[in-house]
């Protein structure tokens, strides 16, 4: 089944009996596939969600509390999963903690977005696989490690960004996509035709577009930032931008 017909479905079935539905986790370019198809669905109230506010990766549900008058949380668990002895745990990663999960049998939809900082991780997965990971999520590589619930979101999923001034001649997106990872305006242009370049979590084809305050763009390959402000125009008519650069 493809994945609007999926989604199609299930938006039929919490309209048509008064329930909630959900899907799985959803990568950023499944969610692509919502999002190109988000005003045939608004009947069905859907609403996205991955955990906390940086998730990427997200479940979407269909149905709201005013329609069908009760509430109903998403299935989401958020998990610590850190080293017994941090001094001699190795230094994991994101790669790491994955292939851990991979490894006792997990289908990735199951799996939110993974945040690692100071070789602890914070995994956020579908409820009903949370005690399974608990009880069986033990190693990661040669480190012995504890799984439980996440007492302290925020400390993991916060992120490390590094500021950077740019100068750019606008606020076009290939233009400040160009700067920030020293391209070619021609290397930056091909990024969108190739569907690398996403803007706040949704696919972006539009090399054109002009940036706003806050704005997140991702791209395939060579990271994450965020468009932070416009700061004042050079004394050659270049226009200074601060950009925050995810870690």
């Amino acid at each position: 089944m493809d994945e609007i017909q999926r989604l199609r479905e299930l938006a039929e079935r919490s309209y048509n009996n008064g329930q909630y539905t959900f899907t799985d986790f959803m990568s950023v370019a499944e969610l692509s596939v919502y999002y190109d198809n988000e005003s045939e669905l608004k009947y069905a109230h859907p609403k996205l969600f991955g955990g906390c506010n940086l998730s990427e990766r997200k479940i979407i549900r269909f149905g709201s509390e005013d329609e069908l008058g009760y509430a109903q949380e998403f299935p989401i668990t958020a998990l610590s999963v850190r080293p017994l002895a941090s001094k001699f745990a190795d230094d994991l990663n994101h790669r790491d903690f994955l292939g851990a999960l991979m490894n006792l049998g997990i289908k990735r939809e199951m799996l939110g977005d993974i945040f690692v900082k100071d070789k602890e991780a914070c995994v956020f997965c579908r409820d009903n696989i949370a005690q399974f990971i608990i009880d069986n999520l033990t190693r990661v590589k040669h480190t012995s490690v504890k799984t439980e619930i996440a007492d302290n979101i925020a400390g993991i999923t916060t992120p490390d960004m590094d500021d950077k001034v740019i100068q750019v001649s606008s606020q076009r997106i290939d233009a400040v996509i160009a700067r920030v990872y020293n391209l070619s305006r021609q290397e930056a242009f091909d990024l969108f035709p190739a569907g690398l370049v996403f803007l706040n979590g949704r696919s972006c084809s539009e090399n054109a577009k002009q940036l706003s305050t806050k704005d997140v763009i991702s791209v395939r390959g060579k990271g994450k930032f965020e468009f932070s402000q416009e700061l004042n125009l050079s004394k050659k008519g270049k226009l200074n931008c601060r950009v925050r650069i995810y870690r």
